[in-house]
């Protein structure tokens, strides 16, 4: 299976879990019907810029839906610098939160990569 159809599967079994009907998690998220059946599909070119409301609708991180249960961040920060990343994370656009996200897995694979 590939990371597109589980994600596809995470946010059908959580919206399905929730009792909503596709239509409802289009309603709730901003965006059509068919979005939310290509997001189901793995066919959606724009589940990126949405995953921060499709997270906040269906009550989940956007860490689950991008890679399950096994992969969710800690739940709480521990340093200053923890803390003051969060809490720009939170003021930023879900667009701009899928965007640091995105740069954040690029420069923790690349650290992991290179040798301290």
């Amino acid at each position: 299976m590939t990371d597109l159809e589980s994600q596809a599967r995470r946010i059908r079994e959580a919206r399905r879990e929730r009792g909503f009907t596709q239509e409802q998690l289009a309603v709730a998220t901003g965006v059509s019907r068919s979005a939310v059946a290509q997001w189901e599909t793995g066919r959606a070119g724009q589940i990126t810029g949405n995953l921060s409301r499709i997270a906040t609708v269906l009550g989940i991180s956007v860490e689950w839906l991008l890679y399950g249960a096994n992969k969710q961040a800690p739940s709480g920060a521990g340093t200053g610098d923890e803390l003051a990343l969060l809490r720009l994370y939170r003021e930023c656009s879900p667009a701009d939160r899928a965007l640091l996200l995105t740069t954040a897995r690029r420069l923790a694979s690349v650290s992991q990569q290179t040798p301290v």
